[in-house]
């Protein structure tokens, strides 16, 4: 049997690692806060908005490649001032599995304007804090959030 196939013939699939970063970024320190959000369209059309986040290039550390996703994705430069958390998931693409971790993470906002320029990104929108679970289409992108009101009341 060759060491490509499966027992059943099928070809094994390649494992591939990816690592992103990216995060909430907010105009202001405060529960009553806005959050820059993305949105793209799914293969069916539908508007699916989440974080912004990225590939983590070489030579870049999770936190910087954060900055620079959230700059690139949502027009808006910010600042670090804590970790969300980690998602990691798994896919499958042509004939690799790919296992994607993604760091995000919590920032201000310290320039920049909104813009939907990235072409990867359909749409783009401020949304009150206190609406931005129920604008994002990922159930574990909206537990990243459970933390952001300790964050900001402990002055992170």
């Amino acid at each position: 049997m060759p060491a490509s196939s499966s027992p059943r013939g099928r070809r094994r699939l390649r494992r591939i690692e990816e690592t992103s970063a990216g995060g909430l970024v907010l105009d202001a320190r405060s529960n009553h806060a806005k959050a820059a959000l993305i949105a793209r369209r799914d293969r069916r059309g539908r508007l699916l908005w989440s974080l912004p986040k990225g590939h983590v290039e070489g030579g870049e550390t999770n936190e910087q490649a954060a900055v620079r996703e959230v700059a690139e994705e949502t027009g808006v430069t910010g600042e670090i001032v804590a970790a969300l958390g980690t998602i990691d998931f798994w896919f499958v693409t042509g004939r690799s599995r790919v296992h994607k971790t993604v760091h995000h993470y919590l920032l201000l906002r310290t320039a920049g304007e909104l813009s939907d320029a990235d072409v990867e990104v359909t749409a783009v929108a401020w949304v009150p804090l206190d609406q931005v679970a129920g604008r994002l289409a990922y159930a574990d992108e909206r537990r990243l959030l459970q933390d952001v009101p300790a964050l900001l009341a402990a002055g992170a």
